[in-house]
C-alpha cells in the first residue's frame, strides 16, 4: 500500500518502487499491492472506518501476516491497525531499516543500522506509550521508585545508543586513518552515486573487474566498496561504489549513513549514474541532487552524468538519447551491461580529472614565507615539519601548480 511518494511522482510509480523495496527483503512474498487515496489521514488509524473494514476482510481472506505502508505511520496508527487487522505492520522507514540490516556487511555498516534502528525505536516507544501509566517500583537495578515503564525503556535504549556511538567513533577513526593513508597516495577518487538500482554496481564491476553484488534489486549495495583501477592512459584512480539514494529517505537514515557517504565528500570526480530507461529518471535525478546538496558536496567538484541502461530502451528511443547526450557537456550515454559507450566514458573521466597530481618533498628556507603561504593557500601541503634552516614540506600538486610556484 502506498500513501504517495512525493509531489514529483505518480502514485503508481511510487507503488512500483514500494513493491521493489519489499522484494528486496529476503523471505517476503508480495501477495498484492494498491494505491489507497486518502483525502485526509485519520489520526487514530490512518484509514476511514469503511476502508479499514474492507481491507481487514481482504487481509483475512488472503491470510496476510505483514502489511507494508509506503509512508509514515504514527505509533498510535500502527498499534490500532495491527490490533484491528491482526497483522504486523511496517511503514516505509521500518521497511528500509529491515533491508539495511539485511544488507550491511562491514562493521561500520552494521553499527550505523543499529544506531538508526534504535533512534527510530526510541521515537516510536515514546509516542506509543506515554499515554499509559504503568508503574513499577524501584528495585535498585531498574531505576528509582515509581519510574514509569516508558522511562526505563527509554533509558535502556539511550544506554545502547551511547554504547554504539562509542564503538562507531572507533570504527570511524580507523577509517579516517585509512583515508589519511590514501591521501598520501596521489590517486584521485572517483565516486559513483545515483538512485538505488541505477546500475552503479554493474558499472563498478565493469570498470574494476570486481565481483560486487549487482542485482536488479533496491539497495543491493549498502557498504562503500573501493578499488584501484588503471585508465587507458596508464593513470591510476580509486573507484568508490556507494549506497543508492531513494526518494523520501527518512531523516534518521540520512544522518546515520552520512559516514557511509563520506567517500563522496572526498571525491575528485563524481559519476552520477542514472537509469535513463526508468519512467521517472528526471525525478530520481532530482532526489540524488537534493541529497548531495544536503551532504554538503562542494559544487566545484567536477561531475559526469552517466545515462545508464540504454540497452533497455527501444532502438529509436536509444538513438535519440545517445544523440541528446552528445549535445551536452559531461553527459555520457552507456550500457554498463553490454559495454556500449564505455570507452567514451573512460575518456571523459580522464578529461574531467584534469592534470595528474605529483607527490614531492620541498625544502624551504624560513626567508621564503611567501612561498610557504602560497603552498598552504593552494591546499597542496600534506605534511610539514621544521628543520634548523626552514620547512620540509610533502606536497601533492599538479605540474601547473609546480610551474607557478617555481615562478614566484
Amino acid at each position: 500500500m502506498t500513501r504517495g511518494a512525493g509531489g514529483r511522482r505518480l502514485p503508481e510509480h511510487g507503488l512500483a518502487e514500494a513493491v521493489s523495496l519489499a522484494a528486496a527483503l529476503p523471505g517476503l512474498d508480495v501477495i498484492g499491492s494498491e494505491v489507497v487515496r486518502l483525502p485526509k489521514p485519520h489520526p487514530g488509524h490512518l484509514f476511514g472506518t469503511g476502508k479499514m473494514e474492507e481491507l481487514r476482510l481482504r487481509l483475512q481472506e488472503a491470510e496476510i501476516g505483514l502489511v507494508l505502508v509506503d509512508g509514515s505511520v504514527t505509533p498510535v496508527q500502527q498499534r490500532n491497525l495491527e490490533k484491528e487487522w491482526g497483522v504486523k505492520l511496517l511503514d516505509r522507514t521500518g521497511l528500509i531499516l529491515e533491508i539495511f540490516a539485511d544488507r550491511a556487511r562491514t562493521r561500520e555498516g552494521v553499527l550505523q543500522v543499529e544506531l538508526a534502528a534504535l533512534s527510530y525505536q526510541r521515537t516510536r516507544l515514546v509516542r506509543a506509550w506515554t499515554h499509559l501509566e504503568r508503574q513499577r517500583g524501584g528495585l535498585g537495578f531498574v531505576g528509582g521508585p515509581g519510574e514509569t515503564q516508558i522511562e526505563a525503556d527509554r533509558r535502556a535504549i539511550d544506554d545502547q545508543i551511547v554504547r554504539i556511538r562509542r564503538q562507531l567513533a572507533k570504527v570511524v577513526k580507523t577509517r579516517e586513518l585509512h583515508r589519511a593513508a590514501r591521501r598520501k597516495v596521489p590517486f584521485p577518487i572517483v565516486a559513483l552515486v545515483g538512485y538505488t538500482n541505477a546500475g552503479k554496481s554493474t558499472l563498478f564491476n565493469k570498470m574494476t573487474g570486481a565481483e560486487v553484488m549487482a542485482k536488479d534489486m533496491l539497495f543491493a549495495t549498502l557498504d562503500p566498496t573501493m578499488r584501484g583501477i588503471t585508465l587507458t592512459s596508464g593513470r591510476k584512480v580509486i573507484l568508490s561504489d556507494t549506497v543508492g539514494f531513494i526518494s523520501d529517505l527518512p531523516t534518521e537514515l540520512v544522518a546515520a549513513f552520512r559516514a557511509t557517504l563520506e567517500e563522496v565528500l572526498e571525491a575528485d570526480l563524481i559519476l552520477h549514474v542514472r537509469d535513463i530507461s526508468h519512467p521517472e529518471t528526471d525525478a530520481q535525478s532530482a532526489d540524488v541532487e537534493e541529497i548531495l546538496s544536503k551532504l554538503g558536496i562542494d559544487e566545484d567538484v567536477p561531475s559526469i552524468e552517466v545515462w545508464n541502461k540504454i540497452d533497455q530502451l527501444p532502438e529509436s528511443e536509444r538513438e535519440a538519447v545517445q544523440l541528446q547526450a552528445t549535445r551536452h557537456e559531461h553527459i555520457r550515454a552507456i550500457s554498463a551491461l553490454t559495454g556500449d559507450g564505455f570507452e567514451a566514458l573512460l575518456t571523459e573521466i580522464e578529461e574531467r580529472l584534469g592534470e595528474e597530481r605529483l607527490d614531492e618533498t620541498l625544502e624551504l628556507p624560513f626567508a621564503n614565507g611567501r612561498g610557504h603561504a602560497w603552498l598552504h593557500a593552494q591546499n597542496v601541503v600534506r605534511n610539514e615539519s621544521q628543520t634548523k634552516t626552514g620547512w620540509r614540506l610533502d606536497v601533492n600538486w599538479t605540474p601547473t601548480q609546480k610551474a607557478r610556484f617555481t615562478a614566484l
